[in-house]
Order: structure tokens, then sequence, then C-alpha cells
């Protein structure tokens, strides 16, 4: 990976190999190359070692410590950074023998979290995971925390705070859980708000850097009331953005939609993360319609898809109409493109960059919206003219006339709105 190196934290990246894993340790080595460089730091170097089972004491064998001890003296390295969760006996044992600071994927990942979460709500949930993950891990936390110069894994909570009796960490927690059942139910006002609009919801959900944001951007580009500063963050990096966004579409028939988008998933992701995170990803729950969307040209395919639908499951979301969305169509041939059908029923390929395929998509989601639609026309009374306002907002109006007796609307209505303001209907 050719990438500048100035500034950034020198780290040696290790992973085990087992012969029970599932999934190849090359690319999961990758993806953690990538976590490290979200997290502002560089891979100089990696080691990979193939065991038959884990070391309860040092999770790899204590030689290969010894040996990566070497390498980081010679390299020059700040950090290692482990590709799975270490105990805090296992990070300390660590730290013994390499005597550098020791960092492992889960921590990595709440890292990144800390740095780019911008709302309170997501500031609260990252605070609440990292607090649960180091309070157990406290003793092998101390030295590294103490040292100067901070960088990948000591953002968040400090050295105080990790440093003072473990009833003050957990009155800490139970404070933040409170908090963050104030932020839900504001949370559930706004939902409500949503509901009584009566227009249907997407969700995308799927992997980090599938393309999520940048498909959102392209949807709401096709929208007639399109404006430059309701476009979300995109760039090439995981995690690049955390906080949930929520912007309004378009459908073929002219029907509004709202388009939520949420966290990105990734392998291994932390339990404790997912924990956090369940108020903001349960609006998943409340969606229409799931739009999976997935990096056709990752060689890992599969597996992003296995984790994708895992989370869902755990969210209880796997009845609701699905799409797949194969993205970054522009990067791969359709004919070499392989993959599992067990979690695959409804999909399209496209390519949110290239706009390849988007108009196809606007029509799957409206033909897989539960809501059906009818043509119909209307009269409203003149002394009812904030349902017109109502219709003119959430409707692609055919026409208007202006009558004696009212304001005649010809439009497509979805069925409840049909049901509900049918003694309009002419």
């Amino acid at each position: 990976m050719d990438r500048d190196f100035v500034d950034r934290e020198r780290t040696l990246i290790v992973g085990v190999e087992l012969a029970t894993d599932t999934i190849d340790i090359e690319n999961s080595m990758d993806e953690l190359e990538e976590l490290v460089y979200a997290a502002g730091g560089s891979v100089v170097s990696r080691v990979v070692q193939k065991r038959a089972s884990i070391n309860p004491a040092y999770f790899i064998g204590r030689g290969k410590a010894k040996e990566i001890k070497n390498y980081c003296d010679e390299l020059e390295i700040n950090t290692v950074v482990f590709n799975d969760e270490l105990s805090g006996a296992q990070l300390r044992n660590l730290e013994e023998i390499i005597d550098h600071k020791i960092v492992d994927r889960t921590n990595l990942i709440l890292d990144i979290f800390a740095n780019r979460a911008t709302s309170k709500e997501g500031k609260l949930q990252v605070k609440l995971a990292q607090l649960k993950y180091r309070l157990p891990r406290l003793v092998g936390f101390r030295d590294y925390l103490s040292r100067e110069g901070g960088g990948i894994g000591t953002r968040g909570p400090g050295e105080q705070k990790l440093e003072t009796d473990r009833r003050h960490i957990l009155r800490e927690i139970d404070n933040i859980e409170k908090a963050l059942k104030e932020a839900e139910k504001a949370r559930g006002i706004k939902r409500k708000r949503r509901e009584d609009s009566n227009l249907p919801i997407v969700a995308l959900v799927g992997y980090t850097n599938a393309g999520k944001s940048t498909l959102l951007n392209r949807i709401i580009e096709m929208n007639d009331e399109y404006k430059e500063s309701k476009k979300v963050f995109v760039y090439d990096m995981l995690f690049a953005t955390l906080d949930t966004s929520l912007r309004k579409g378009k459908l073929p028939n002219g029907q509004g939609f709202l388009l939520t988008d949420t966290v990105g998933f990734v392998s291994k992701l932390p339990t404790h993360l997912i924990e956090a995170f369940k108020g903001t990803l349960e609006e998943v729950q409340y969606a229409d319609l799931l739009l999976h969307v997935v990096d056709a040209s990752n060689e890992d395919l599969d597996i992003q898809i296995e984790t994708t639908n895992r989370i869902l499951q755990e969210l209880d979301v796997l009845d609701k109409p699905i799409i797949t969305v194969f993205n970054k169509m522009d990067k791969v041939d359709i004919s070499n493109l392989i993959f599992k059908n067990r979690y695959v029923d409804k999909k399209i390929f496209i390519s949110s960059k290239n706009m390849i395929n988007l108009d196809k998509l606007l029509d799957m989601i409206q033909e897989n919206l539960p809501q059906q639609y009818r043509d119909v026309k209307l009269l409203i009374p003149y002394d009812k003219q904030g349902l017109t306002s109502y219709f003119l907002e959430n409707y692609d109006v055919e026409y208007i006339e202006y009558r004696q007796d009212g304001t005649e609307l010809g439009l497509n209505i979805n069925q409840m709105d049909y049901e509900r303001y049918s003694k309009y209907i002419i």
C-alpha cells in the first residue's frame, strides 16, 4: 500500500492464522491495515503466525513476541496492533516483552469511532463502548496510557479517568446509559413525526466503505429539490462517516421517500460497539425497505455479505424486504462476479460513481416498498388548503387546477393517504 508516512504513527500489525479460520488471513490483515490508516497510522511491517490454538497468556507464542520486540527496535515502531481482541492479561504480558504500545483490533476500531463521532449521541455511544471495553483491562492499559504522546488507542476516556476506582467508572457508565435513554426518547419523537408524514423509509446498510454515502448523495441528486448542502461526507476510507444521515428522495411515480444511512459494518465488529450503537441501528427496524450495499470489487464479497446479514439478524430485521445492491461495478466485470446466493434474493448491479443503473434501482425501490399507490383526482376545499400544501410537498402532482369549489389535483398517492383522504377523491 503506497501511502504517505509523514506524521503518521509507525505501526506493526500482528495476526494469528488458525486452521479453523473462515476468513483469509491476508485479506483480514489488509483490512486491519486500512483500519490503522483510518486511525492515523501507517503500517511499516506485518507479522502472521500460524498456530493450532491461541496462547492464553500471550495470544501469540512467547518466542514470537520476542521477535516482534526486535522488529520494533529495528524499524522504530511506535505501536503494535493485533488483529483480534486481547484480554487484560495478554495486553499486560505482551507489553512487558515487547515494551511498546499494544493495541488490539477492538480498541483500534473504538479509537477510530472516538475520532469520527460528531453528534452528542454518537460521542456518548463511543465513550460507553470504550469504558465497557477498558474496565476489565485497566491493569493492561496503565503503562502505555501514562506515556507521553497519546496517539492510536488513547483517544476517548483518558488516563485520569481510567486510573480512578472501578466504582467511579461504573457510575460514569450508568450516567452515560441514562443520557442515551433520553436521546432515545428524543429520537422516538422525531421518528413519530416521520411516521406521521407517511413517507416510506428506505435504509442503507452494509459494510463500511461499500459506497453507501455516495449512493445516498446520488439518489438525492436525482431529486428535483436537490441542494448541494444536503450532500453527506464521502471519503475513500473505512468508517469515514459514523452518524446517521436522513435525506429525501423521489420515486419515478413522484412519491417522496426518506433515505437513511447507517454506520458501516466490519468483520469482527466489537460487541461493545454493536451494543452501544444499537439505539442508532434500531432505526433500521423502522424502515420499510433495506438496501444492502455491497462492494462488488472486494475479494471478500461473501464474508462481507455474511457479516452484514449476521448483524441484521441480531437486529431482527431479516424479514423486511431487502434489495442487495452490488455497487462499484465500474471496477469489476460482471461475468467475473462470483458470490453465494444464500443471502441474496432481489439484486441489482450499479455504479454510484458513474450513475449506472440508478434509475433501475429507483424502479426496484418503488416496486418493493410495501405501500401501494393509486392514481387519483382530488378536490380540496379552499378552507382545507393545508392539505393542498401537504400533497404538493410530498407528491409529484401531475396537474393543479383552481375551481370555484376548491383546488383540483391529479397525482399518485399511497394506500394510507388514499384511505385517509378518500372523501376528497372525485
